[in-house]
């Protein structure tokens, strides 16, 4: 494609859209993206690209997935969306009975929405009127999205600030740090809400026993524990879910992105029969026009399926291990560069030493073929991310192309 047709469409989008993501897009080098399939796109010049974003996660089955758009495709000449939240669609009780399946303990309740932060809303208003306390306790440098209720949630300032005054009752400490969580949570607490390891914080891996003292802490005062397992969740560190790294169980938990296959947008937020029971005694006290609809639900049921079948959580842990272990050694070449490389399963960060460096590496990687961006919460951060799916021979080109890239970052440490 031309130079003529790529301006058009980005003077198009500043008219029309959001003007600052197009600033940001240019800067990018204003890519139009045309055909997506497996861990691919290719953009309107022919140019192939690595997925090793997969969407912030979203593309765990990469794109297009052959058994996920078949079970869409069948499902869109039947119901696409269901005439009425009233009446029985089996679609729909299948994803909720394969939720139930793979969730752990006796999570078997399911909600189903749109998007994580849609599932976050609802957790905490699930938890709020179950233990009929107002308190939340969550994190500094989490992330659970940004409507409002998951924006409160949320522990980065910036993104809170022009929206002030948040609802109130929302209280945060530091990630790792069981004695500030002990001293904060207490009779007033309805939940704590935190990520197994925190995504967009920039790619923190607490140690171990860290989940199972704050359910401890939960137990001991009669708090709620809601897992977000929105970015961690369905195969993406090794395991079904990041929780599963302890054998723990919370009372609520979180799933979105993945869950739609990489074809369809969708939600969900889980509970025990229990803590669920307002819901089912007021059943239209929560409510969504197109959450659970069934052409999303046959695509997260296709989803589940791909994710068992194909053995994804497995090969997110062996392929992980090995990447992992690779950028290590790439980091200890390169330490005043690449100050840190930390992850579990296939959820990678890459920290440098500033974020020049960073914005430096994501443009050269991008150059080279490979996507790749920085996380939300610390733009000094690349996510390394790519769809469970992926090859060891796209791994072996990233390394290259990453090896050369942080080579030549030198000039960028003193800026």
């Amino acid at each position: 494609m031309d130079n003529a047709y790529v301006s058009n469409l980005l003077e198009k989008y500043k008219k029309y859209g959001n003007p600052g993501m197009a600033t940001v897009m240019q800067l990018m080098g204003a890519v139009v993206e045309k055909y997506t399939e497996g861990a691919i796109m290719t953009d309107s010049n022919g140019k192939q690209y690595i997925d090793f974003l997969s969407g912030h996660g979203a593309y765990s089955l990469g794109y297009r997935h052959p058994k996920v758009i078949a079970a869409v495709t069948q499902q869109l000449y039947s119901i696409p969306m269901s005439s009425s939240k009233s009446m029985l669609n089996e679609t729909v009780v299948k994803l909720l009975e394969k939720l139930a399946h793979i969730s752990p303990g006796k999570l078997t309740n399911s909600f189903l929405c749109n998007s994580g932060t849609e599932a976050v809303e609802g957790a905490l208003k699930l938890a709020r009127i179950y233990t009929g306390r107002k308190k939340i306790v969550s994190t500094i440098n989490g992330f659970h999205g940004k409507t409002f209720g998951a924006l409160a949630a949320s522990g980065k300032r910036a993104y809170k600030k022009p929206f002030k005054p948040m609802i109130r009752g929302f209280w945060h400490v530091p990630y790792d740090n069981i004695e500030a969580m002990d001293k904060t949570v207490d009779e007033f607490t309805a939940a704590v809400i935190i990520e197994p390891i925190q995504g967009e914080g920039g790619v923190i891996v607490p140690p171990d026993g860290y989940l199972k003292a704050i359910r401890e802490i939960c137990d001991k005062n009669d708090a709620l524990l809601i897992m977000d397992e929105v970015q961690t969740g369905l195969g993406r560190t090794g395991y079904m879910f990041g929780c599963n790294h302890e054998m723990i169980t919370p009372d609520i938990m979180c799933m979105a992105k993945a869950l739609g296959g990489g074809v369809m947008p969708i939600g969900a937020f889980i509970a025990t029969p229990e803590v669920f029971q307002p819901f089912a005694e007021n059943p239209t006290l929560h409510s969504s026009t197109f959450g659970g609809n069934p052409l999303a639900c046959a695509a997260a049921c296709a989803a589940i399926d791909v994710i068992i079948e194909e053995k994804l959580a497995l090969k997110a842990k062996t392929k992980g291990e090995a990447l992992l272990g690779c950028l290590k050694l790439l980091q200890a070449e390169f330490p005043q560069i690449l100050t840190d490389v930390r992850g579990r399963g296939l959820l990678i960060g890459l920290e440098f030493a500033n974020e020049g460096i960073a914005g430096n590496i994501i443009l050269e990687l991008e150059n080279q073929g490979f996507l790749a961006l920085y996380m939300l919460n610390n733009p000094k951060v690349i996510r390394i991310e790519p769809p469970l799916i992926i090859e060891y021979p796209h791994i072996k080109s990233l390394l290259g192309a990453l090896y050369d890239a942080v080579k030549n970052s030198e000039e960028f440490l003193d800026n």
